[in-house]
């Protein structure tokens, strides 16, 4: 298999992950959350990674791409970061939305770049840009609520982003 076919397997199983990742995060969010108005937004954007999840699922098949053999993993500290940053009030769930947007805009832009170099994939390319944008969407949306009165929200902030980036790397090749 030649190397730009396996990184964009890659490409699509991180993503796949990801996706999954961020439906389970504000599940765990929608289940303890308090606040009515922080529901609805979380309520809104989960909408929009169920869309993103549902494209990636159909890119695993179509393209027979093995998806993360570290799927449970993947599905229980999701939803327990979900769960964990939003008992611990509306700030920290809106940490936790901007940190992991953060990186999974970063991540969406360096894949777009690779696309964009190796000229291929415009569909997928396509896809990604329309997603990360999305993505910003969401991240600027958690900004709108008081981060700094997080619970400890640098380290908050910080932790969240290195586990998103470490999860990255180990679901591109398991």
């Amino acid at each position: 298999m030649s190397n730009k076919k396996n990184i964009i397997k890659q490409m699509i199983r991180v993503n796949h992950a990801g996706e999954y990742a961020a439906k389970r995060i504000y599940e765990g969010q929608l289940q303890h959350i308090k606040d009515p108005h922080a529901y609805d937004e979380i309520k809104e954007m989960a909408k929009g990674e169920e869309a993103h999840l549902k494209y990636f699922e159909e890119q695993i098949v179509e393209r027979k791409i093995r998806p993360t053999l570290l799927h449970f993993v993947v599905d229980k500290v999701s939803y327990g970061l979900g769960a964990v940053t939003a008992k611990l009030g509306t700030e920290a769930a809106m940490v936790c939305t901007s940190a992991v947007e953060t990186v999974i805009a970063d991540h969406y832009t360096q894949q777009i770049r690779y696309l964009d170099e190796e000229g291929s994939d415009a569909n997928l390319r396509d896809k990604i840009s329309i997603f990360r944008d999305e993505e910003l969407e969401h991240k600027h949306t958690a900004e709108s609520h008081d981060l700094e009165k997080a619970p400890a929200y640098k380290l908050l902030d910080k932790t969240i982003q290195t586990g998103c980036k470490i999860a990255i790397k180990l679901v591109k090749y398991l």
